[in-house]
């Protein structure tokens, strides 16, 4: 039974991974340094910044690494704090549109995409070998995705298993918590949600329960950054907490209505992997639209919150 569930769990969470890191690698390579100068540049207006945050977080992959590259541009002094809470905004975002492309279902393609992924890497032209290497990412993502699934089967078995997710059924504060640890590990709240996805498919767990997972694993995505910004300056620090703390309210804000967010969900869409991927894109398009407005007050409060000691 733990063999069964261990070997496709490692295997599928490995290549799915394995995948983001490539496709990451390959955006990073066709955008070069100038990502850097386009964020320095690109950052005047919190609109501007959201912007920015959302399409460099599909690039890169990760809310995380936007995050630390954010740190690290702030902590050079390239980007004024202020500055950067569109970016904190736009990164939530960005993290629904690979999730919401894995809720497509796309599996029988992930060989083709690999193959094809493959021949690309081969070509001598640079930027036509990086895009393989988005490709065959992709083709990885859905290959760790179709392995991950094989674990379903003797979980559903499982009395241990069925019973603590019976206990999250009364405590959504256990998925709440649950997402979180497990993102934290793992550093992808993409991979956390795309399992629970999965397990959501065969029936495991709960809307609310897997709606709980989801809003764990934005809160989880933060630990990186924090980690990042240990040793840093003021500035640096005042991002990590931003989008901890941000992430941390919206999650506690939209608990409550976890039951309401399913069946909005459920009235876009029959299937379930589709319903979680709207989930968190309604969450995060709510939570960004609301605060940015208000990226000054916000940015004050957490100034106000790790106040720079040299001044």
């Amino acid at each position: 039974m733990f063999l069964s569930v261990l070997a496709p769990f490692s295997i599928g969470l490995s290549f799915f991974l394995f995948g983001l890191y490539a496709m990451r690698s390959g955006f990073q390579n066709l955008a070069g340094k100038k990502m850097e100068q386009w964020m320095y540049k690109v950052t005047r207006t919190p609109a501007h910044s959201f912007w920015m945050g959302l399409i460099t977080t599909f690039i890169l992959q990760s809310s995380s690494a936007v995050t630390v590259l954010t740190i690290g541009l702030t902590n050079a002094g390239m980007i004024p704090f202020t500055q950067t809470v569109g970016i904190i905004l736009g990164t939530n975002l960005g993290t629904t549109v690979t999730t919401e492309l894995v809720a497509l279902k796309l599996e029988s393609f992930a060989v083709p995409m690999l193959l094809i992924g493959a021949a690309l890497w081969l070509m001598p032209k640079k930027s036509i070998r990086c895009i393989g290497l988005v490709v065959a990412g992709f083709g990885l993502i859905f290959l760790g995705i179709d392995t991950m699934k094989v674990m379903a089967a003797p979980l559903e078995q499982s009395d241990t298993f069925r019973s603590l997710f019976l206990e999250s059924r009364h405590s959504i504060w256990i998925g709440l918590v649950t997402g979180i640890i497990f993102t934290a590990l793992i550093h992808s709240g993409t991979a956390t949600t795309v399992i629970t996805m999965g397990l959501m498919s065969n029936q495991i767990l709960t809307m609310e329960t897997a709606l709980a997972i989801v809003l764990g694993a934005n809160i989880g995505t933060c630990f990186t950054a924090v980690i990042a910004s240990i040793g840093t300056n003021t500035a640096s620090k005042q991002v990590a907490w931003c989008h901890t703390l941000f992430n941390v309210a919206g999650a506690l804000i939209f608990l409550p209505f976890l039951s309401q967010l399913a069946l909005v969900s459920a009235f876009l869409t029959d299937n379930v992997s589709m319903q979680i991927a709207h989930s968190q894109t309604i969450f995060n398009l709510i939570c960004s639209l609301v605060a940015l407005p208000f990226t000054a007050q916000i940015a004050g409060f957490i100034q106000w919150l790790i106040p720079d000691k040299k001044r």
